[in-house]
């Protein structure tokens, strides 16, 4: 079973092309970062993504990864925002 504070949500938001989810599970894969759930959705060309991910094999610490990831979708034109599970579930409490 793994730790919450090594789930991370990804949220990948955009105009739709190829290759979106091809690109961002690469990083992912290669950053040793396991996909646990996937859920995406295309509205009038609009692409929507969100992930839960485990990060605990990964070497890369949590920041650099987030770090990583935005600038993989300033390069594809998409917004990617990475946070931690257990912030994401604190702040989406009422």
């Amino acid at each position: 079973m793994e730790k919450t504070a090594d789930k991370t949500i990804i949220t990948v938001v955009g105009k739709d092309t190829v290759g979106i989810i091809a690109r961002v599970c690469t990083y992912l894969a290669e950053a040793q970062i396991n996909v646990l759930d996937i859920s995406q959705t295309i509205v009038q060309g609009y692409f929507n993504m969100m992930m839960i991910a485990d990060m605990s094999a990964s070497a890369k610490p949590f920041g650099e990864c987030s770090r990583d990831l935005e600038r993989l979708g300033e390069e594809i034109g998409v917004s990617i925002k990475c946070q931690r599970e257990e912030i994401f579930q604190k702040m989406h409490r009422i």
